[in-house]
């Protein structure tokens, strides 16, 4: 009880953080004002999250590590491909927000504050390195081979899905609606996965 109350708290803090800063600009609200709105002091708030840039990405907290565990997680006779295949696509009929094939207003104005503050995209990275680390281990413990091979691998495979969920978003932001997308997101999808097959043999 007491993890899942702390885990809601930092589901609060964030989200009334993200309200904010849709509604004045990132640059333009203090962790001071965010302290205040959510009902904490600022040393608090400072115990949750360390920087400011954090209370934005707390969003992508659960994703950090997602393809990872669908590699440590899938059957044991499904390939590592096969399976982030498999879980990339099912995001996309689920219209998962992290696949870019989602038009719903909310997830458009967080995409448009995200990818729109210089600061959030130079913290991004680091998100992308800590998820190419988990999906190496798990390549490694997954299909063997040495763990420089692995953390090539994992780079190509997180830099297509980024890629993939970032012409998405860019079509969706240009008007499109997420059905209109979805059967050219499928394609490209099963595309870029194949074209990794073709050079990621041992993950195949």
């Amino acid at each position: 009880m007491r993890a899942r109350k702390k885990q809601r708290r930092y589901e609060v803090i964030s989200e009334t953080a993200i309200t904010l800063f849709l509604e004045k600009g990132f640059e333009k609200v203090s962790v001071a004002e965010v302290a205040a709105a959510a009902d904490i002091s600022k040393p608090t708030l400072f115990r949750y999250f360390p920087s400011k840039e954090d209370l934005v990405l707390h969003r992508f907290a659960d994703h950090e590590d997602e393809a990872g565990r669908v590699v440590a997680d899938r059957p044991a006779k499904r390939a590592a491909l096969d399976a982030l295949q498999r879980h990339f696509l099912d995001g996309l009929e689920r219209h998962d927000p992290v696949t870019g094939l989602n038009d719903h207003p909310g997830v458009l104005a967080f995409h448009r504050l995200l990818y729109g503050t210089p600061s959030l995209v130079a913290r991004l990275h680091g998100y992308q390195d800590r998820s190419e680390q988990a999906l190496a281990t798990a390549l490694v413990d997954a299909h063997g081979g040495n763990t420089l091979e692995a953390r090539l691998a994992a780079g190509q495979i997180v830099a297509v899905q980024r890629i993939l969920a970032s012409e998405n978003w860019r079509r969706i932001a240009a008007g499109e609606s997420a059905d209109e997308v979805w059967p050219d997101a499928v394609t490209s999808a099963n595309r870029a996965f194949g074209q990794l097959r073709s050079g990621l043999a041992r993950y195949a």
